[in-house]
């Protein structure tokens, strides 16, 4: 009996391309849509205070994109956010800074809301993204970065805001943001650096004088043997430790090595701008 091949219906191989093309277009557009609805319905947000401050572009790094998604995970269309609650009785400045150098990195949409729980913001805490200069849609950015001034007891951070616990505390927010720019470091150093932020939220802003003056200490040590708290290049441990020192004061009595880095720190534009909302 002669064996027959089938011979497949054009017809109905056109259809199942098309079907896996509509399939495919589903899928990116609800990744789209999940991802507007994260902006739109942003946990303790008030809608009508809010300022879209897009970024100037940054410059071009091959590897920004590859960067993100590697720390991140992929998110398929939507757009990655970052979300912060803080209290403008004590803004965290060193988060301020960490946002100014995401945005020299990456294309950052900045948003700023108010919360029906703080009766009033200084104006210089509402603009602290700097003014709008124009707009751009949502998929042209690569981070979203939004800031939310309510009352609360501790700075939050949520990523992912539908599946995430929040990080509270601005040393770990820090860390988590700082690990976006994929900078690399032996165990030693990954040791110092989390010391250095565990010293300046606990002891430096918290502690007594003795434990501010200890701290003042190993800081003059440490700078006296490179420019930067941890080697040759800026961390974490030094963005924490200048916006502690802002925050408590401390500037004026530290000693030499210290203020030397002091100035190196507000020699960028990351920290002399956020120095300015002090003022």
């Amino acid at each position: 009996m002669p064996m027959y091949q089938e011979t497949p219906d054009p017809s109905l191989q056109a259809l199942e391309s098309r079907q896996d093309d509509i399939l495919k277009r589903l899928y990116e557009l609800k990744a789209a849509v999940d991802g507007l609805s994260k902006m739109i319905h942003t946990p303790d947000a008030d809608i009508d205070m809010t300022n879209i401050l897009p970024a100037d572009e940054p410059p071009a790094l091959s590897t920004s994109a590859l960067d993100l998604n590697s720390v991140l995970g992929k998110d398929y269309g939507a757009l990655k956010d970052i979300v912060i609650n803080a209290n403008p009785a004590s803004p965290p400045l060193s988060l301020l800074v960490l946002h100014r150098l995401l945005c020299e990195r990456y294309r950052v949409l900045s948003t700023v809301h108010t919360h029906s729980s703080v009766k009033s913001v200084p104006e210089n805490l509402l603009k602290c993204f700097g003014e709008q200069t124009r707009k751009q849609p949502r998929h042209e950015f690569q981070l979203g970065f939004t800031l939310i001034w309510k009352n609360v007891p501790k700075t939050q951070m949520k990523f992912s805001i539908q599946t995430m616990c929040p990080i509270e505390g601005e040393g770990n927010i820090a860390r988590f943001l700082f690990s976006l720019f994929g900078q690399k470091h032996n165990a030693v150093n990954l040791t110092l650096i989390d010391s250095w932020v565990d010293i300046a939220m606990f002891q430096l802003k918290e502690g007594s004088s003795k434990e501010k003056a200890a701290v003042f200490r190993s800081m003059n040590s440490a700078l006296g043997k490179s420019p930067w708290l941890v080697g040759q290049e800026l961390t974490v441990a030094d963005v924490v430790l200048w916006s502690v020192l802002q925050q408590t004061e401390g500037c004026s009595t530290a000693p030499a090595n210290v203020q030397r880095w002091l100035r190196s720190c507000e020699n960028l534009a990351p920290f002399s701008t956020v120095l300015a909302l002090l003022k």
